[in-house]
């Protein structure tokens, strides 16, 4: 267990060595996180469906509490792995994935638009920061043995945001309303820049704003040559591309299905 936890090494480590990115262990592991994610989002979601809003939102509300405390707990803990109390300054949810320690509490206990707004967002990159964070998670696994706190605790969270994302489709607790797409903007690019801001200041990389790391950012990275100017704007670019897309195709697939969600529901008393 100490060396689970990396205190056989002094301020942290492993003894073990990484069985490498995209090793069999690696892709064993994330797709039992991500299998697990989606099936559960799936029995979940259907059962839920028929019941009231209210008590679907209780799924989400779990979801939440849970992600959170393994954020805190995970911040708590490499402080106190690392001898640094100030640690935490690079373990602040401002990474794609983990920016869902803000959404997703703010979409299971807010209300109003902006509820269905934090709905929005935890649809859009929920499953899209599972798949970058287990499979695409090369600055992890190439570091880290597979079954270790860092790669365990990032797997939970990540499959936790994929599960909520597919819970909230499949329950019927999406928005996707046309005239919310600018606030799901404003939530990304007002990330963007604290993000930025705070990796300027202590020298870090969250949301991957200032190179790729060993993750799917390099190619971006690469196909700018490194530019400290069009890289992040290439990074953010892509983000609004991306919402973008995804509300035009949830909009296709309703209109095909007939489905209307421009009216008020008890989300927003």
């Amino acid at each position: 267990m100490r060396e689970f936890f990396g205190l056989e090494v002094e301020n942290g480590g492993y003894l073990r060595e990484p069985e490498g990115y995209f090793s069999w262990q690696h892709l064993l592991f994330v797709t039992l996180i991500c299998l697990t994610a989606i099936l559960l989002g799936i029995l979940l979601g259907k059962r839920s469906r028929s019941r009231s809003y209210r008590e679907k939102n209780r799924v989400l509300i779990t979801a939440a509490l849970l992600f959170d405390a393994l954020e805190v707990f995970e911040i708590v803990f490499l402080c106190f792995r690392s001898h640094d109390p100030l640690n935490w300054v690079k373990n602040l949810p401002l990474f794609l994935c983990s920016v869902q320690a803000i959404a997703l509490p703010m979409a299971a206990f807010c209300k109003g638009r902006l509820k269905l707004a934090a709905l929005d967002f935890v649809s859009i990159f929920g499953v899209l920061g599972m798949l970058l964070g287990t499979y695409g998670a090369g600055q992890n696994y190439a570091c880290y043995p597979v079954l270790s706190f860092n790669n365990v605790q990032s797997g939970l969270i990540h499959g936790i945001s994929g599960f909520a994302a597919i819970y909230i489709f499949v329950s019927g607790m999406d928005s996707m309303r046309k005239r919310d797409i600018w606030i799901t903007f404003s939530i990304l690019t007002g990330l963007c820049a604290v993000a930025y801001a705070a990796n300027v200041l202590i020298d870090y990389n969250y949301m991957f704003l200032m190179r790729g790391d060993g993750t799917p950012y390099d190619i971006v990275y690469n196909a700018v040559g490194g530019s400290p100017v069009l890289y992040p704007l290439s990074v953010v670019g892509l983000f609004l591309v991306y919402i973008a897309v995804f509300y035009l195709a949830v909009f296709l697939i309703r209109r095909r299905r007939g489905v209307d969600r421009t009216q008020p529901d008890d989300r927003q008393r």
